[in-house]
Protein backbone atom coordinates (compact mmCIF):
# COMPACT_ATOMS: atom_id res chain seq x y z
CA UNK A 1 0.00 0.00 0.00
CA UNK A 2 1.32 3.25 -1.18
CA UNK A 3 2.33 5.72 1.42
CA UNK A 4 -0.61 8.15 2.09
CA UNK A 5 -0.16 12.06 3.41
CA UNK A 6 -3.61 13.12 3.58
CA UNK A 7 -4.36 16.87 2.06
CA UNK A 8 -4.65 19.58 4.05
CA UNK A 9 -7.89 21.57 4.87
CA UNK A 10 -8.67 23.90 2.71
CA UNK A 11 -7.89 27.42 3.96
CA UNK A 12 -10.96 28.98 5.67
CA UNK A 13 -11.83 32.69 5.68
CA UNK A 14 -11.48 34.09 9.00
CA UNK A 15 -14.23 35.98 10.42
CA UNK A 16 -14.70 39.08 10.76
CA UNK A 17 -15.00 39.63 14.13
CA UNK A 18 -11.71 37.61 14.57
CA UNK A 19 -9.69 40.09 12.58
CA UNK A 20 -7.20 42.04 14.73
CA UNK A 21 -8.76 45.23 15.92
CA UNK A 22 -5.81 47.70 14.77
CA UNK A 23 -6.08 46.42 10.68
CA UNK A 24 -10.15 47.63 10.08
CA UNK A 25 -10.06 51.28 8.94
CA UNK A 26 -11.10 52.35 12.41
CA UNK A 27 -8.41 50.76 13.94
CA UNK A 28 -5.52 52.31 11.08
CA UNK A 29 -7.65 55.41 12.13
CA UNK A 30 -6.50 55.23 15.89
CA UNK A 31 -2.84 54.37 15.11
CA UNK A 32 -2.62 57.36 12.91
CA UNK A 33 -4.01 59.68 15.70
CA UNK A 34 -1.82 57.90 18.37
CA UNK A 35 1.68 58.76 16.17
CA UNK A 36 0.07 62.46 16.23
CA UNK A 37 -0.24 62.93 19.71
CA UNK A 38 3.59 60.93 20.39
CA UNK A 39 4.83 63.92 17.55
CA UNK A 40 2.97 66.60 18.79
CA UNK A 41 3.79 65.94 22.33
CA UNK A 42 7.07 65.65 21.44
CA UNK A 43 7.44 69.13 19.61
CA UNK A 44 5.08 70.66 22.41
CA UNK A 45 8.09 69.35 24.58
CA UNK A 46 10.75 70.73 22.64
CA UNK A 47 9.65 73.90 21.84
CA UNK A 48 9.05 74.38 25.71
CA UNK A 49 12.57 73.39 26.74
CA UNK A 50 13.83 76.16 23.83
CA UNK A 51 11.87 78.60 25.21
CA UNK A 52 12.91 77.93 28.49
CA UNK A 53 16.40 78.70 27.92
CA UNK A 54 15.81 81.42 25.10
CA UNK A 55 18.75 83.07 26.22
CA UNK A 56 20.87 80.19 24.57
CA UNK A 57 18.44 78.95 21.75
CA UNK A 58 17.31 82.61 20.37
CA UNK A 59 21.83 83.46 20.12
CA UNK A 60 22.90 80.16 18.30
CA UNK A 61 19.01 80.00 15.89
CA UNK A 62 20.65 83.94 14.50
CA UNK A 63 23.94 82.78 14.31
CA UNK A 64 23.14 80.04 12.51
CA UNK A 65 20.94 82.80 10.05
CA UNK A 66 23.86 85.08 9.83
CA UNK A 67 26.39 82.48 9.21
CA UNK A 68 23.91 81.25 6.46
CA UNK A 69 23.95 84.15 4.64
CA UNK A 70 27.43 84.72 5.04
CA UNK A 71 29.45 81.47 4.51
CA UNK A 72 29.72 82.46 0.02
CA UNK A 73 32.03 85.31 1.06
CA UNK A 74 34.08 83.33 3.99
CA UNK A 75 34.20 80.75 1.25
CA UNK A 76 35.30 83.15 -1.73
CA UNK A 77 37.84 84.54 1.11
CA UNK A 78 39.21 81.08 1.57
CA UNK A 79 39.16 80.30 -2.39
CA UNK A 80 41.56 83.41 -2.78
CA UNK A 81 44.13 82.15 0.13
CA UNK A 82 43.07 84.29 2.67
CA UNK A 83 44.17 82.19 5.81
CA UNK A 84 40.46 80.38 7.22
CA UNK A 85 41.21 82.23 11.05
CA UNK A 86 41.27 85.67 9.42
CA UNK A 87 38.62 85.40 6.62
CA UNK A 88 36.41 84.46 9.52
CA UNK A 89 37.52 87.48 11.51
CA UNK A 90 37.19 89.60 8.98
CA UNK A 91 33.70 88.43 7.85
CA UNK A 92 32.49 88.40 11.97
CA UNK A 93 33.59 92.32 12.30
CA UNK A 94 31.87 93.51 8.91
CA UNK A 95 28.76 91.99 10.56
CA UNK A 96 29.27 93.67 13.80
CA UNK A 97 30.08 96.86 12.20
CA UNK A 98 26.94 96.70 9.94
CA UNK A 99 24.78 95.49 13.37
CA UNK A 100 26.44 98.73 15.03
CA UNK A 101 25.77 101.18 12.82
CA UNK A 102 22.50 100.38 12.05
CA UNK A 103 22.02 101.29 16.26
CA UNK A 104 24.25 104.13 15.78
CA UNK A 105 22.25 105.81 13.19
CA UNK A 106 19.17 105.24 15.09
CA UNK A 107 20.37 106.61 18.29
CA UNK A 108 22.13 109.73 17.03
CA UNK A 109 19.56 110.93 14.51
CA UNK A 110 16.68 110.93 17.07
CA UNK A 111 19.02 112.18 20.32
CA UNK A 112 19.82 115.42 17.45
CA UNK A 113 16.00 115.77 16.53
CA UNK A 114 14.22 114.61 19.37
CA UNK A 115 13.79 118.16 20.86
CA UNK A 116 11.94 119.43 17.68
CA UNK A 117 9.56 116.06 17.53
CA UNK A 118 8.98 116.59 21.24
CA UNK A 119 7.64 119.64 20.52
CA UNK A 120 5.71 119.31 17.50
CA UNK A 121 3.83 115.89 19.53
CA UNK A 122 3.01 118.55 22.47
CA UNK A 123 1.62 120.75 19.94
CA UNK A 124 0.04 117.78 18.01
CA UNK A 125 -1.67 116.19 21.56
CA UNK A 126 -2.69 119.82 22.49
CA UNK A 127 -4.62 119.67 18.67
CA UNK A 128 -5.71 116.45 19.54
CA UNK A 129 -6.69 117.67 23.42
CA UNK A 130 -8.84 120.21 21.38
CA UNK A 131 -10.28 118.05 18.90
CA UNK A 132 -11.64 115.61 21.83
CA UNK A 133 -13.19 118.46 23.60
CA UNK A 134 -15.55 119.27 20.43
CA UNK A 135 -16.89 116.23 19.91
CA UNK A 136 -20.60 115.32 19.83
CA UNK A 137 -20.17 112.99 23.32
CA UNK A 138 -19.51 115.36 25.99
CA UNK A 139 -15.91 115.10 27.81
CA UNK A 140 -14.74 118.15 29.68
CA UNK A 141 -11.39 119.22 30.45
CA UNK A 142 -11.87 117.55 34.05
CA UNK A 143 -11.77 114.04 32.53
CA UNK A 144 -9.29 115.26 30.29
CA UNK A 145 -6.90 116.19 33.43
CA UNK A 146 -7.97 113.05 35.18
CA UNK A 147 -6.92 110.31 32.06
CA UNK A 148 -3.20 112.33 32.35
CA UNK A 149 -3.23 111.93 36.26
CA UNK A 150 -3.60 108.69 36.15
CA UNK A 151 -1.24 107.74 33.28
CA UNK A 152 1.80 109.91 35.25
CA UNK A 153 0.53 108.52 38.66
CA UNK A 154 1.36 105.28 36.71
CA UNK A 155 5.08 105.99 35.70
CA UNK A 156 5.69 107.03 39.23
CA UNK A 157 3.93 103.86 40.70
CA UNK A 158 6.37 101.04 41.93
CA UNK A 159 4.54 98.64 39.52
CA UNK A 160 6.29 100.88 36.94
CA UNK A 161 9.06 100.63 38.74
CA UNK A 162 9.10 97.11 39.11
CA UNK A 163 8.23 97.19 34.92
CA UNK A 164 11.77 99.08 35.15
CA UNK A 165 13.54 96.67 36.88
CA UNK A 166 12.37 94.04 34.71
CA UNK A 167 13.46 95.98 31.72
CA UNK A 168 16.95 96.16 33.55
CA UNK A 169 16.61 92.05 33.70
CA UNK A 170 16.39 91.89 30.40
CA UNK A 171 19.16 94.26 29.00
CA UNK A 172 21.21 91.82 31.20
CA UNK A 173 19.99 88.67 29.11
CA UNK A 174 20.39 91.02 26.08
CA UNK A 175 24.32 91.41 26.34
CA UNK A 176 24.57 87.85 27.03
CA UNK A 177 22.53 86.63 24.59
CA UNK A 178 24.84 89.43 22.52
CA UNK A 179 28.43 87.76 23.49
CA UNK A 180 26.93 84.21 23.07
CA UNK A 181 25.78 85.09 19.67
CA UNK A 182 29.13 86.67 18.62
CA UNK A 183 31.59 83.83 19.53
CA UNK A 184 29.07 81.33 18.53
CA UNK A 185 29.00 83.22 15.48
CA UNK A 186 32.67 82.80 15.01
CA UNK A 187 32.94 78.55 15.52
CA UNK A 188 30.15 79.08 12.56
CA UNK A 189 31.64 80.88 10.44
CA UNK A 190 35.51 79.29 11.07
CA UNK A 191 34.06 75.37 11.28
CA UNK A 192 30.51 75.18 10.01
CA UNK A 193 31.33 72.40 7.44
CA UNK A 194 33.40 70.48 10.16
CA UNK A 195 30.71 70.77 12.82
CA UNK A 196 28.01 69.40 10.38
CA UNK A 197 30.27 66.64 9.85
CA UNK A 198 31.07 65.84 13.48
CA UNK A 199 26.66 66.02 13.92
CA UNK A 200 26.02 63.35 10.63
CA UNK A 201 28.74 60.40 11.90
CA UNK A 202 25.97 58.29 13.46
CA UNK A 203 24.15 58.53 9.88
CA UNK A 204 25.59 55.95 7.23
CA UNK A 205 24.84 55.14 3.31
CA UNK A 206 21.26 56.63 2.31
CA UNK A 207 20.52 58.17 5.53
CA UNK A 208 23.97 60.20 5.60
CA UNK A 209 23.29 61.13 1.67
CA UNK A 210 19.71 62.34 2.97
CA UNK A 211 21.11 64.29 5.87
CA UNK A 212 23.52 65.72 3.60
CA UNK A 213 20.88 66.87 1.23
CA UNK A 214 18.58 68.61 3.63
CA UNK A 215 21.76 70.38 5.57
CA UNK A 216 22.96 71.62 2.16
CA UNK A 217 19.36 73.23 1.16
CA UNK A 218 18.61 74.44 4.84
CA UNK A 219 21.46 76.64 4.55
CA UNK A 220 20.67 77.77 1.33
CA UNK A 221 17.51 78.60 1.99
CA UNK A 222 18.54 80.58 5.13
CA UNK A 223 21.34 82.35 3.09
CA UNK A 224 19.14 83.37 -0.15
CA UNK A 225 16.52 84.57 2.64
CA UNK A 226 18.99 86.84 4.37
CA UNK A 227 20.74 88.12 1.60
CA UNK A 228 17.53 88.65 -0.20
CA UNK A 229 15.47 90.31 2.32
CA UNK A 230 18.27 92.68 3.06
CA UNK A 231 18.16 93.70 -0.28
CA UNK A 232 14.86 94.28 -0.48
CA UNK A 233 14.64 96.08 3.13
CA UNK A 234 17.73 98.17 1.74
CA UNK A 235 16.03 99.05 -1.34
CA UNK A 236 12.46 100.30 0.58
CA UNK A 237 14.23 101.96 2.77
CA UNK A 238 16.08 103.95 0.63
CA UNK A 239 12.80 104.85 -1.00
CA UNK A 240 11.28 105.69 2.11
CA UNK A 241 13.54 107.71 3.54
CA UNK A 242 14.67 109.74 0.34
CA UNK A 243 10.51 109.80 0.16
CA UNK A 244 9.76 111.21 3.36
CA UNK A 245 12.91 113.57 3.75
CA UNK A 246 11.62 115.33 0.60
CA UNK A 247 8.02 115.85 2.37
CA UNK A 248 9.64 117.23 5.53
CA UNK A 249 9.19 114.32 7.87
CA UNK A 250 11.31 114.24 11.00
CA UNK A 251 13.47 111.42 12.19
CA UNK A 252 13.45 110.43 8.28
CA UNK A 253 16.69 108.77 8.88
CA UNK A 254 15.92 106.51 12.02
CA UNK A 255 12.29 105.94 10.48
CA UNK A 256 14.39 104.89 7.51
CA UNK A 257 16.40 102.35 9.42
CA UNK A 258 13.17 101.24 11.30
CA UNK A 259 12.46 100.32 7.47
CA UNK A 260 15.07 98.29 7.35
CA UNK A 261 14.80 96.43 10.16
CA UNK A 262 11.04 95.66 10.17
CA UNK A 263 11.62 93.94 6.23
CA UNK A 264 12.60 91.08 7.93
CA UNK A 265 8.74 90.58 8.84
CA UNK A 266 7.19 89.58 6.22
CA UNK A 267 3.65 91.30 5.39
CA UNK A 268 2.91 92.85 8.70
CA UNK A 269 6.67 94.54 8.80
CA UNK A 270 6.24 97.10 6.17
CA UNK A 271 3.03 98.17 7.32
CA UNK A 272 3.93 98.71 10.97
CA UNK A 273 6.57 101.00 9.34
CA UNK A 274 4.24 102.86 7.10
CA UNK A 275 2.00 103.18 10.35
CA UNK A 276 4.96 104.44 12.19
CA UNK A 277 6.19 106.95 9.29
CA UNK A 278 2.53 108.17 8.51
CA UNK A 279 1.91 109.08 12.63
CA UNK A 280 5.33 111.22 13.07
CA UNK A 281 4.67 113.08 9.93
CA UNK A 282 1.24 113.62 11.47
CA UNK A 283 2.60 114.93 14.77
CA UNK A 284 5.00 117.19 12.91
CA UNK A 285 3.25 118.19 9.81
CA UNK A 286 0.04 117.37 9.68
CA UNK A 287 -2.62 115.33 8.10
CA UNK A 288 -2.12 115.96 4.41
CA UNK A 289 1.47 115.14 4.94
CA UNK A 290 0.68 112.28 6.60
CA UNK A 291 -1.35 111.30 3.33
CA UNK A 292 1.63 111.86 1.52
CA UNK A 293 3.71 109.54 3.70
CA UNK A 294 1.22 106.70 3.38
CA UNK A 295 0.98 106.99 -0.71
CA UNK A 296 4.59 106.84 -0.69
CA UNK A 297 4.90 104.04 1.61
CA UNK A 298 2.48 102.18 -0.35
CA UNK A 299 3.86 102.69 -3.46
CA UNK A 300 7.60 101.55 -2.50
CA UNK A 301 5.55 98.49 -1.25
CA UNK A 302 3.96 97.69 -4.21
CA UNK A 303 7.17 97.77 -6.43
CA UNK A 304 8.78 95.66 -3.62
CA UNK A 305 6.93 92.91 -4.25
CA UNK A 306 5.74 93.15 -7.31
CA UNK A 307 9.49 93.52 -9.03
CA UNK A 308 12.21 93.38 -6.34
CA UNK A 309 10.96 90.31 -4.21
CA UNK A 310 10.31 87.82 -7.50
CA UNK A 311 13.88 88.59 -9.17
CA UNK A 312 16.16 88.83 -5.63
CA UNK A 313 14.21 86.16 -3.66
CA UNK A 314 13.50 83.91 -6.57
CA UNK A 315 12.84 80.28 -5.14
CA UNK A 316 14.22 81.09 -1.58
CA UNK A 317 10.68 81.54 -0.21
CA UNK A 318 7.57 79.60 -1.29
CA UNK A 319 5.78 79.64 1.82
CA UNK A 320 2.23 80.30 1.08
CA UNK A 321 0.57 83.86 2.81
CA UNK A 322 -1.36 81.56 5.40
CA UNK A 323 1.56 79.70 6.69
CA UNK A 324 3.36 83.06 6.99
CA UNK A 325 0.70 84.83 9.12
CA UNK A 326 0.50 81.37 11.12
CA UNK A 327 4.27 81.25 11.64
CA UNK A 328 4.39 84.75 12.56
CA UNK A 329 1.90 84.42 15.15
CA UNK A 330 3.50 81.54 17.10
CA UNK A 331 6.99 83.29 16.48
CA UNK A 332 5.58 86.27 18.35
CA UNK A 333 3.62 84.24 20.79
CA UNK A 334 6.91 82.35 21.55
CA UNK A 335 10.13 84.99 21.40
CA UNK A 336 8.55 88.20 21.04
CA UNK A 337 10.31 90.31 17.93
CA UNK A 338 13.26 88.08 17.79
CA UNK A 339 10.59 84.85 17.11
CA UNK A 340 8.65 87.14 14.27
CA UNK A 341 11.86 87.90 12.59
CA UNK A 342 13.25 84.45 12.42
CA UNK A 343 9.97 82.40 12.28
CA UNK A 344 9.52 82.78 8.24
CA UNK A 345 13.33 81.72 7.72
CA UNK A 346 13.05 79.11 9.54
CA UNK A 347 9.58 77.64 7.89
CA UNK A 348 10.73 78.42 4.90
CA UNK A 349 14.41 76.28 5.86
CA UNK A 350 12.20 73.20 7.26
CA UNK A 351 10.09 73.39 3.89
CA UNK A 352 13.19 73.17 1.70
CA UNK A 353 14.56 70.52 3.87
CA UNK A 354 10.77 68.84 2.65
CA UNK A 355 11.49 69.58 -0.67
CA UNK A 356 14.71 67.32 -0.78
CA UNK A 357 13.99 64.48 1.59
CA UNK A 358 14.11 61.60 -1.02
CA UNK A 359 16.03 62.86 -3.55
CA UNK A 360 17.74 66.23 -4.66
CA UNK A 361 14.30 67.17 -6.96
CA UNK A 362 12.15 64.59 -5.01
CA UNK A 363 10.28 65.79 -1.77
CA UNK A 364 8.70 63.36 1.00
CA UNK A 365 5.97 60.93 -0.19
CA UNK A 366 3.58 62.49 1.49
CA UNK A 367 4.39 65.86 0.55
CA UNK A 368 4.34 64.96 -3.33
CA UNK A 369 1.27 66.63 -5.61
CA UNK A 370 -0.38 63.25 -6.05
CA UNK A 371 -1.95 62.84 -9.63
CA UNK A 372 -5.58 61.37 -10.18
CA UNK A 373 -4.04 58.42 -11.81
CA UNK A 374 -1.70 57.85 -9.26
CA UNK A 375 -4.26 57.92 -6.79
CA UNK A 376 -6.82 55.83 -8.60
CA UNK A 377 -3.77 52.88 -8.74
CA UNK A 378 -2.96 53.20 -5.21
CA UNK A 379 -6.54 52.67 -3.95
CA UNK A 380 -6.74 49.90 -6.55
CA UNK A 381 -3.54 47.88 -5.04
CA UNK A 382 -5.42 48.47 -2.28
CA UNK A 383 -8.48 46.20 -2.76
Amino acid sequence: MPFFRPSAPAPTEVPQAQRKAWSDPFGRLATRCLQAIIVLVVVIAIVFAASTISVVTIPVLIALIIASAMHPVVAWLRRHRVPSVLATLAVLVGVLVVLGLVGWLIVVAVENQWSDLQDSAVDGFRQLQGWVTSLPISISDSQIQDATKTVTDFVTSAQFGSGALAGASATANFLTGLVLMIVVLFFFLKDGPRIWEFLLRPFTGSGYARARRVGDRVVSTLGGYVRGTAAVAAVDAIGIGVGIAIVGVPLALPLAVVVFVTAFIPIVGATAAGILAALVALVALGPVQALVVVGIVVLVNQLEGNFLQPVLMGRTLKLHGLVILVGLTAGTVLAGITGAVMSVPLLAAAWGAVQVWDGPDQPAAMWRQKRTEDVAEKARRQR
